[in-house]
């Protein structure tokens, strides 16, 4: 009797390990899977010479949308984002996960992240407006005459 009782303990010791195990190996695969396909999605931007679309996977995956979620603020619409916005939910959202007041410093680090991914949104849209304004008009360089 006290055979059979430790022969299930063991059964049941021996499942629970079998599981636990499994879930982490399972939850690790699942992470690195996310990880090699955006480094591969990197890649293949940057190999296409887009270096826009590159950088979208350049911290560590933060998509626009994410970005704007995080900091619960509407996405740019043309290029353009109520910065001063932004910025309110970025220092509240940063001052309260503040880690010496108890807050997160992963989370800290992703509200960061997603106010760089705006701003580099807001800055490619300005670029692109530049260049398209010098397209349509020409380029007008500077002359100075000497006197």
């Amino acid at each position: 009797m006290l055979l059979t009782r430790l022969n299930d303990q063991a059964h049941r010791i021996l499942t629970t390990i079998v599981l636990t195990g499994s879930r982490v190996f399972g939850r690790a695969f699942v992470e690195a899977y996310k990880q090699a396909s955006a480094s591969s999605k990197y890649a293949a931007e940057i190999k296409k010479g887009n270096v826009t679309g590159a950088s979208t996977y350049a911290s560590n995956g933060l998509t626009l949308d994410e970005a704007c979620r995080i900091l619960n603020v509407k996405p740019p619409q043309g290029g353009e984002a109520q910065m001063e916005n932004v910025m309110e939910r970025f220092k509240k959202l940063f001052d309260l996960n503040n880690p010496e007041k108890g807050g997160s410093f992963y989370l800290q680090s992703k509200i960061l992240r997603a106010r760089e991914r705006l701003e580099m949104e807001v800055r490619e849209a300005e670029r692109k407006t530049k260049t398209d304004h010098e397209l349509k008009e020409g380029w007008k360089p500077k002359v100075y005459k000497d006197r």
